[in-house]
């Protein structure tokens, strides 16, 4: 089985965006043991679909991927790709300036900060400019999000993103032609493992959010890991279904 695997913040809040530094360690000590092959995103996409690999990948450029995962992921030779807000770089994860409900406000990776990480194992990702979900988006407006973001990493890093994330897991076909023409993948957020032929600019990923419990991802390839994983893609399923009913 290969699987894109996704993380945001290392953090005690147990927030729907967050893990605890002693969960985290404990998943990178079973990822570092040889169970599974641990590569990027480019070599995974190329591997063979009955491998058993993953590739991690960090959303949103929290300052605590660089003080807390990054430190672990290197001491163990784990390669990671980090999904950044251009134009939030520095700030704080309060997109719109104001707090969301259910997430605490924290601290952002600066360009410094980047940039080191960029140097080792890390590959710098494209999260849009502003954070803003990109369902209706046309336009300049798409544009301006998507491709860029991809010019203004370019112009810090001095290369641009082969990599996207979209936020909020928020994409309708313009958004997908939009960065099928700016990045070679986009990562969505349907909760499934790779299939053996997948749409470049629409693959799943695992959120370790619903791993994060002992014996969670420690399981993987077992048959409680993937009854898990079908009743948790249904459960949010059902719960975007939700969502989308108008209220009268």
């Amino acid at each position: 089985m290969r699987a894109i695997l996704t993380y945001h913040s290392i953090d005690p809040s147990g927030s729907p965006i967050s893990i605890d530094v002693e969960s985290f360690r404990r998943h990178v000590r079973w990822l570092a043991s040889g169970r599974v092959t641990v590569t990027t995103v480019d070599q995974l996409l190329a591997a063979p679909d009955e491998d058993d690999a993953v590739a991690l990948t960090f959303d949103d450029g929290f300052r605590n991927f660089g003080e807390l995962a990054a430190p672990m992921l290197r001491d163990h030779g784990l390669p990671a790709t980090l999904f950044i807000v251009t134009d939030r770089a520095g700030e704080t994860n309060a997109w719109a300036g104001e707090p969301a409900a259910n997430v605490p406000t924290l601290p952002l990776l600066g360009w410094d900060q980047i940039a080191r990480l960029a140097e080792g194992d890390v590959t710098i990702g494209a999260h849009t400019r502003t954070h803003r979900s990109l369902t209706g988006l046309r336009g300049a407006a798409l544009e301006d999000e998507v491709a860029g973001c991809a010019a203004r990493i370019g112009e810090r890093l001095g290369r641009p993103p082969r990599i996207f994330a979209y936020p909020y897991g928020s994409v309708d076909p313009a958004a997908s032609v939009a960065v099928s023409a700016t990045y070679a993948w986009g990562c969505t957020t349907e909760l499934r493992a790779l299939r053996q032929v997948e749409e470049a600019a629409l693959l799943p990923r695992l959120d370790m959010y619903y791993f994060r419990a002992p014996r969670g991802l420690e399981a993987w390839g077992t048959a409680r890991f993937h009854l898990s994983l079908r009743l948790r893609a249904h459960a949010r399923r059902v719960r975007r279904t939700l969502t989308m009913v108008p209220r009268s």
